[in-house]
């Protein structure tokens, strides 16, 4: 029993077999080298499935070299604006009682378009008339007194020349004839105030009846029978500053602001084709007609005025409109049939130029002869014809056959 209880234990079977190690070792190895298969696999799978998905490109129409027009070098956009625009308000202030205009009226200068409440004024016109009458009926009566006291002059210098009369007779005769001559040159002077109250009267009248001051359209009725208007009541109350505005529809021409870093591409009689937002297929010729010599520093930009060649009922005043300025045309290039793209589609490679048309979806790489380069343009010689879809800057590995989404 003793034997037993002093036994030690046997710590040698504790120890770990190496050959258990060694396996546990070789599992986790072969898990790491099953991952990483994994991840490779998932990264060709993904990258196969990119490569065959169609890409999304965005395309632009090639289009032909205008004969006559020369290509764009510059591209901006403005608003149809009226050199003549007037919003016509009344002089006085008043009541509106009669309005003779809607919009869309064509209206000839000096039309009346509307009548004020002018009872004050004829009033004053008739006062001012009364008084220029009372004026005038003074003149007859000191005339006759003026000849009567002449008269009386005369004489009394006759019997002074006899010693009839003193010379007193005589001194106040002359001052009675000098009294009614200044009576009489102060009346004629009353009548000239009464005549010049009597005008500005008139024009008091004449202003409660508003005319066009030049022949246009009525595009805006700014005010209604029975209100007020007056010319300085600017944001105030009920009262209205103006009865119509008209706009002179022969003086219309394009506003434009163009960046300063292009004004140098502008030039007073360029020609240039505008494109109203209202009507894209429509290209409408006009020319340059000045550059206003200010700069806005806040916008960095010059003010750029177009004339239209001719003007169309179709172009209407505050359209948006986009403008083309072109190069001068030559007869050598004239003989050339070519198209024109933006410069950003052509691509280099090597020392080829190269675009991408896009055809049913599919992308095809295309060798091209380039041209004149004039502003964001370029003029295409050899490889691309008319109204062929070319792709513009996009992602840059484009493969000839690859398959894409137009956006």
């Amino acid at each position: 029993m003793a034997a037993s209880s002093n036994a030690k234990p046997d710590l040698g079977s504790l120890k770990i077999d190496p050959n258990l190690k060694q396996r546990s070792n070789t599992s986790k190895q072969t898990l790491w080298i099953i991952g990483i298969i994994i991840l490779v696999l998932a990264f060709l799978i993904g990258s196969l499935v990119l490569y065959d998905s169609p890409v999304e490109v965005e395309t632009i129409t090639a289009q032909a070299y205008q004969s006559g027009q020369g290509l764009t070098v510059l591209n901006a956009s403005g608003y149809v604006t009226p050199r003549q625009r007037a919003t016509v308000a009344a002089k006085v202030t008043g009541q509106v009682m009669e309005l003779f205009v809607e919009e869309g009226m064509a209206v000839s200068a000096g039309q009346v378009l509307a009548r004020l409440d002018d009872a004050d004024a004829r009033a004053r016109v008739n006062a001012s008339s009364a008084d220029l009458e009372v004026s005038q009926a003074r003149i007859p009566e000191l005339e006759v007194n003026l000849k009567d006291a002449e008269r009386d002059l005369n004489r009394v210098d006759g019997l002074f020349a006899k010693a009839i009369a003193s010379q007193e007779d005589l001194d106040k005769a002359r001052m009675l004839v000098d009294r009614y001559r200044a009576q009489l040159s102060r009346v004629h002077e009353e009548v000239l105030a009464a005549n010049a109250r009597v005008r500005m009267a008139e024009q008091d009248l004449e202003n409660c009846t508003i005319r066009a001051p030049f022949a246009g359209i009525v595009v805006s009725k700014d005010a209604q029978v029975g209100e007020m208007v007056s010319p300085i009541s600017a944001g105030g109350g009920y009262t209205r500053t103006g009865i119509a505005t008209i706009v002179d529809m022969q003086s219309l021409e394009i506003e434009v602001d163009v960046n300063e870093s292009s004004i140098a591409s502008v030039k007073v009689g360029q020609k240039v084709i505008a494109t109203l937002d209202a009507y894209p297929q429509w290209k409408i010729p006009a020319s340059v007609l000045t550059l206003i010599p200010t700069a806005d520093r806040q916008k960095a930009t010059v003010k750029v005025r177009i004339a239209f060649d001719k003007l169309d009922p179709k172009i209407l005043p505050d359209m948006g409109v986009k403008v083309a300025f072109k190069t001068e045309n030559t007869s050598a290039h004239n003989s050339v049939p070519s198209v024109v793209v933006p410069k950003s589609t052509v691509r280099h490679l090597s020392d080829q130029s190269i675009v991408f048309v896009c055809t049913t979806d599919v992308l095809e790489r295309r060798a091209v002869k380039t041209g004149r380069v004039a502003g964001d343009t370029v003029e295409i010689l050899a490889g691309l014809t008319p109204g062929e879809q070319v792709v513009v800057p996009g992602p840059e590995e484009l493969k000839d056959g690859q398959e894409v989404v137009v956006k």
